[in-house]
């Protein structure tokens, strides 16, 4: 009999570190790893739409068009350089806007999904169970 309450011992021991093993992994190890993957995901499209890079250069021209003024003052030249480059600067802002406008509602959208596959990870297992009782419920007592 010895030898059989050591193995219920040896066998209660490991069910128990498995089921810290398990704890520590749903709600501490995983969760870790979800942020650090939303994480790394709005990081990309961070840099993917270079909305850092296009708010430093929300009025420069669009793609570097502009027409230089010229060395002598002509003011028919004057008034066509400076009107064209007042038109390549809000062609490049309207641009940069719809951009930004983009990257910020994917990082919207990232970030939403991001939180509600966080918050499905973590009520998992209390789900599972619930359904799993519930379930049998239905099975054996209804």
């Amino acid at each position: 009999w010895r030898g059989f309450a050591f193995l219920i011992l040896l066998y209660n021991e490991a069910m128990r570190y498995i089921l810290i093993q398990y704890l520590t992994w749903q709600f501490f190890d995983s969760p870790r790893e979800i942020l650090k993957a939303i994480k790394n995901f709005l990081l990309f499209y961070l840099d993917y739409f270079s909305i850092p890079l296009l708010l430093k250069t929300f009025f420069w021209h669009w793609h570097k068009y502009s027409y230089s003024y010229g060395k002598s003052f002509n003011p028919g030249r004057y008034f066509e350089a400076f009107a064209f480059n007042m038109m390549s600067r809000v062609v490049g802002a309207i641009l940069r806007a719809f951009f930004i406008i983009a990257g910020v509602a994917a990082e919207l959208v990232i970030l939403f999904f991001g939180a509600l596959i966080f918050f499905i990870w973590i009520l998992l297992p209390f789900a599972a169970t619930f359904f799993l009782v519930f379930g049998f419920n239905l099975i054996f007592f209804k």
